[in-house]
């Protein structure tokens, strides 16, 4: 447990100057500043809503660039960035002549990755929870301290980080194979767009397809509200897909452990 948590702290020193790491922080601060500009700008418009509507629009906005979008691109660049400071570095050898187990380094390394992307969904939970109360202050005609979604947000983006960790965990592996930047990212987004395709054309196995895992989360999560078109949030965290992608994910890091342990240190 102590070379566990001695490489975890090495992870994290070795990383905190690199995109992988401020990418975690700045994605979900930069998005929902923006989201939260829009809304300012445009309150005398969005001034008749409710505030479940308001916070339905605001968190909704979120949810669709970065579930829909952006999340299985992040990890699949996450995993890499993990990786890319040994490969870059050439300090494959030296760090596994260390003397800690490389289960130690290795399981480090996968939940340091997940850590960012954990990292990731919690802030954009958070400021998204944030930026709605502060546009309440701000401009009181936006009625977001009528309603609260603090618990249903916090739900939403804990079950896309499960939806993302097959993604993550299969990208982590692919990069421990390959030091080069495009293999692993370009099997990636072929990947990215299958999933996108699979998920846009109803395909009834789409969820044993871990790509499609964000996507298919973020569908699941919406359902027509009682009173016509209008949406609502129905969160069932543990579905299929889910367990789908945890499966994965334990799968692919035990076979990750044994690729690393015949990584030669010569």
């Amino acid at each position: 447990m102590k070379g566990f948590i001695l490489s975890f702290r090495s992870e994290f020193y070795k990383s905190r100057k690199t995109l992988g790491f401020w990418s975690s922080i700045l994605l979900p601060l930069l998005i929902c500043f923006f989201i939260a500009v829009g809304f300012y700008l445009k309150s005398e418009r969005l001034a008749a809503l409710s505030g479940m509507a308001l916070w339905m629009q605001f968190a909704g906005l979120a949810l669709g660039v970065m579930g829909s979008l952006l999340l299985p691109m992040f990890a699949i660049f996450l995993a890499y960035s993990v990786n890319s400071i040994e490969h870059k570095a050439d300090t494959w050898k030296t760090l596994f002549s260390l003397p800690m187990s490389r289960w130690a380094i290795y399981s480090a390394k996968y939940f340091y990755a997940v850590f960012l992307l954990f990292t990731c969904m919690g802030l954009f939970a958070l400021f998204t929870v944030i930026f709605g109360n502060l546009l309440s202050l701000l401009k009181p005609e936006l009625k977001f301290d009528t309603y609260h979604l603090e618990i249903e947000i916090g739900e939403i983006y804990f079950k896309l980080f499960l939806s993302a960790l097959g993604i993550l965990s299969i990208q982590f592996l692919l990069s421990l194979l390959w030091s080069d930047f495009l293999k692993p990212m370009g099997i990636g987004f072929v990947c990215f767009i299958l999933g996108v395709i699979s998920v846009s054309t109803n395909w009834e196995y789409s969820y044993a397809f871990p790509y499609a895992h964000p996507m298919i989360a973020l569908k699941s999560m919406m359902k027509p509200g009682k009173g016509g078109p209008a949406k609502e949030f129905a969160i069932d965290i543990f579905t299929k897909d889910v367990f789908v992608s945890l499966g994965v994910a334990a799968v692919v890091f035990v076979l990750g452990y044994f690729i690393v342990r015949k990584k030669s240190v010569k």
